[in-house]
């Protein structure tokens, strides 16, 4: 019978031959890619069969939109922790096991009788999805090697590719089977990212020194308080016949603020934070969380809103304000996969300087009316691809910006990142559809907003020399 230093010594010796087998890095890749992929159609598929999905569950709007709401709670409040979670137990566990959350959770999406349900559905699949990016970037980190610069900046090429495969397949779906196939898709999906990825995907590497995590769950509450007060004011001021007098409006918005400040003094004295402040506005990285914020997270606003603008303003109908995405879509994944290829000889802030320019500019031309003769379609699709080269060229670099600084915090970085975009992506459309709500001319107030957002754009170039510099491999 043999001894326990005897399996000791046989399970070490296994781990140390896996870990000289070579990496298949272009299934790595492939795996990784897949997921993201699936998350990137979740985020946009939803929101083309929320009209169906109203209907189907016999649910008032304001219900319906929680869908969308809930599972942007949960992604947001669950990011820093998965990143944290990655690190200390491992990006492949992490990674297996929030596919896995994220699978079961559409497959009982798909099947729910009750808005309610849905919605805590919706919570749970954003549990799963929240821990994509963060154990993703870690596994291309850690097994990578000197192409690892690389590999994260395609990341930036996946995702646009979602955006506009998503609302095609919500409509084929609502048009020709159930608002019920846009959860259910992600099953067979997500089971074969399960399999490719226990066959493929490396074991985590040993680590020298495991730090102690802890859960936080003081900060976590604040966090969660803050941004939940926060959506519940929004979601009021887009209701008919409000005012921002109102304590319905005032109450929330207060917590928000007071929780949210709370928040940040807690990190700042916290032992065991469960996302350290340093890592938010510490040198170097606080500028590049802010840049990722403006010109990453504003932009991703901005792009969301055009069809509802070319409705509004132009009276462009649904299907073909749904295709100007496309022209974005490609103008990002062109630009993305050039300057991940450049990115080495560029540095990281001429090519976010030049990016910022170009959205700027599309963004002004997105406010203006066609010229030259235009049709209004036509003009749109233009100032679209112009933001989409844009920011297709700030990706790259906006991704590795922070992560060279600390490759061995990878994880947890990278859901800082998604935490910037989404935070400029949802105050920028709850801003911008609370506004449209009150008024009488949506379309002409909506140019006014693409106006204001251009400015804020070009006023925020200057941060962009505070970004951390760096040529070469990382």
């Amino acid at each position: 019978m043999s001894s326990q230093p005897e399996i000791r010594t046989t399970e070490r010796a296994r781990d140390a031959a896996e870990a000289t087998e070579p990496v298949r890095r272009g299934m790595v890749f492939a795996i990784v890619a897949l997921t993201l992929l699936m998350m990137s159609i979740d985020s946009t598929i939803v929101a083309t069969v929320l009209h169906s999905l109203q209907q189907g569950l016999g649910t008032t709007v304001n219900w319906a939109g929680w869908t969308l709401t809930a599972y942007s709670f949960g992604f947001v409040v669950m990011l820093p922790i998965s990143g944290r979670l990655s690190e200390q137990y491992g990006r492949r566990r992490v990674f297996i096991g929030s596919v896995v959350t994220f699978t079961l959770a559409s497959l009982f999406c798909g099947l729910a009788d009750s808005i309610f349900a849905l919605i805590a559905l919706r919570a749970l699949q954003a549990i799963g999805g929240a821990g994509f990016t963060p154990s993703a970037t870690g596994i291309i980190v850690d097994h990578f090697g000197d192409a690892r610069d690389r590999a994260v900046s395609l990341f930036g090429s996946v995702f646009p590719i979602g955006a506009m495969v998503g609302p095609i397949f919500g409509g084929l779906f609502v048009s020709y089977w159930t608002w019920r196939v846009a959860f259910l898709v992600n099953v067979p999906i997500g089971i074969a990212v399960i399999i490719l990825a226990l066959r493929y995907i490396p074991r985590d590497l040993p680590r020298r020194q495991k730090t102690r995590f802890g859960m936080d769950l003081p900060g976590m509450l604040l966090l969660g308080s803050g941004l939940l007060a926060a959506m519940l004011a929004v979601t009021y001021l887009g209701e008919d016949n409000t005012s921002v007098w109102s304590p319905a409006f005032a109450a929330p918005l207060a917590i928000a603020i007071i929780a949210t400040g709370l928040f940040f003094r807690h990190i700042d004295r916290s032992t065991h934070p469960f996302v350290s402040p340093q890592l938010i506005h510490g040198p170097n990285f606080g500028a590049v969380n802010l840049v990722n914020m403006i010109f990453g997270g504003i932009t991703i606003g901005v792009v969301a809103l055009i069809p509802l603008y070319a409705a509004n303003r132009y009276g462009i109908g649904p299907l073909d304000a749904g295709t100007l995405l496309i022209a974005q879509g490609i103008a990002t994944i062109m630009m993305s996969v050039t300057m991940a290829l450049a990115l080495r000889r560029t540095g990281h802030r001429p090519p976010i300087f030049a990016g910022g320019i170009v959205i700027a500019i599309g963004t002004v031309l997105l406010a203006f009316r066609p010229a030259f003769g235009i049709p209004p379609y036509a003009w749109l699709a233009g100032a679209a691809f112009l933001i989409g080269a844009g920011l297709g060229t700030i990706n790259p670099a906006s991704r590795n910006a922070g992560l060279q600084l600390a490759p061995k915090q990878a994880s947890t970085l990278a859901a800082l990142r998604t935490l910037s975009l989404q935070t400029g992506s949802i105050v920028t459309i709850s801003t911008t559809t609370a506004i449209l709500a009150g008024s009488t001319d949506p379309g002409n107030v909506q140019a006014w907003v693409y106006t204001v957002a251009a400015l804020l754009l070009v006023a925020a170039l200057p941060l962009i020399s505070r970004v951390p510099e760096h040529h070469g491999s990382w």
